[in-house]
């Protein structure tokens, strides 16, 4: 029997996620449109953007904080091509983003001193293996695998290399030691639901002085340029840019920022995201069919809520009958209009993937379960028949 209930937003997608609860275009009428972003109103919106984004993570006040091209991709190349080379580096990856940024290190910029630190999908590399005084790239939230970084600890206070963190599905739902992170990066299609295109960087002084005191050997393109003649680039983090934002974009930016302001800030987004994972932890526990890709709660992700399908009957296909099973139960739910875009990515094991960032509402979370079960049932069936 198909469940009674229905989620009233079915956008559960890891990215661009869900925009805010009572979102509509109307929230957009005042975007500057038709100015230049040089202006000075188009300055004053970026602006809007840095400093509500700085006040409600809490970053320190002499950490730079800008708007940079290309997403949180664009954010993490630009830091990597800019800063590393100094240093060997340590790299940890568990999962397609963290294995892309060794990609660009080990095959562009040709680091010879690389660590890669690996661990498979729904776990994470030993962290005490890691060295500090090194460099340091890694994702704190692994979008992909649903493994996320628990804390700080392992991060020496009096570290000697730079910390460069990709927090693109981490902001604004989990805690993040700041002093801690020299480099930290992110988008605004996330965790506020923001469009996509733009990126946000954070640079501590220790990453501002790398950078006037190390030039890369290797040439910079134009959009990674974050010095100009020797000296720290200021006016990147001034507003101005390095190329034109889109200023439509910039507009959904700050009305996903007041949303989270009006209800309660920090803390309010990172328990609405917790009480998104505490709802799928209580349906996990009852289920005889599926489970959370990550066993380890220390490590499990409150944002991109990973889960694997355990029926033996699943288990005894081929992998790519798996992965067509699971594409049947998000084309059933798509066609339902109860849940959109929740297959696991394409280079994680096959499952499901459940975005449930601060944006997602815990009822709506609640009323897609029974679906998953409704859907699950369909394929079985359709199976032996």
């Amino acid at each position: 029997m198909k469940p009674n209930s229905r989620p009233a937003n079915p956008s559960f997608s890891s990215g661009p996620c869900a925009k805010r609860p009572g979102w509509s275009l109307q929230a957009l009428e005042a975007a500057l449109l038709g100015r230049s972003h040089r202006s000075k109103p188009g300055k004053a919106k970026l602006k809007e953007v840095v400093d509500r984004s700085r006040g409600l993570l809490g970053i320190p006040k002499d950490y730079r904080l800008g708007i940079v091209p290309a997403s949180d991709t664009g954010a993490v190349e630009m830091a990597m091509w800019s800063l590393l080379g100094a240093r060997g580096v340590d790299l940890l990856a568990w999962e397609v983003f963290g294995e892309g940024w060794a990609t660009d290190v080990e095959k562009q910029l040709k680091i010879a001193d690389l660590r890669v630190m690996r661990a498979p999908y729904g776990q994470i590399p030993d962290l005490a293996k890691v060295d500090t005084d090194r460099d340091v790239v890694f994702p704190w939230n692994g979008t992909t695998s649903g493994a996320r970084i628990p804390d700080g600890d392992w991060i020496k206070a009096d570290r000697k290399g730079l910390t460069i963190c990709d927090a693109t599905s981490a902001v604004f739902a989990m805690d993040l030691p700041w002093p801690k992170l020299d480099v930290v990066t992110w988008s605004w299609q996330k965790v506020l639901g923001g469009e996509a295109a733009h990126g946000m960087l954070a640079l501590s002084p220790r990453a501002v002085e790398r950078l006037e005191t190390y030039k890369p050997a290797w040439p910079l393109p134009k959009v990674f340029r974050l010095t100009s003649k020797g000296k720290f680039a200021e006016n990147i983090f001034q507003e101005e840019t390095i190329n034109t934002p889109s200023m439509l974009a910039v507009e959904d930016a700050i009305d996903g920022l007041k949303w989270a302001e009006s209800v309660g800030g920090f803390p309010a987004l990172k328990a609405r995201s917790e009480a998104n994972l505490t709802a799928i932890t209580r349906w996990v526990a009852r289920s005889e069919w599926l489970d959370f890709l990550v066993v380890d709660t220390k490590i499990r992700s409150c944002t991109s809520v990973c889960l694997k399908v355990v029926d033996d009957w699943f288990l005894r296909l081929a992998p790519d009958a798996q992965r067509a099973q699971v594409k049947r139960i998000e084309a059933l739910l798509d066609a339902e209009g109860v849940a959109y875009d929740i297959a696991g990515h394409r280079d994680a094991p096959p499952g499901l993937r459940l975005w449930c960032g601060a944006t997602v509402e815990t009822r709506d979370v609640e009323a897609l379960l029974p679906w998953l079960d409704w859907a699950f049932d369909e394929i079985r069936r359709a199976a032996a028949a």
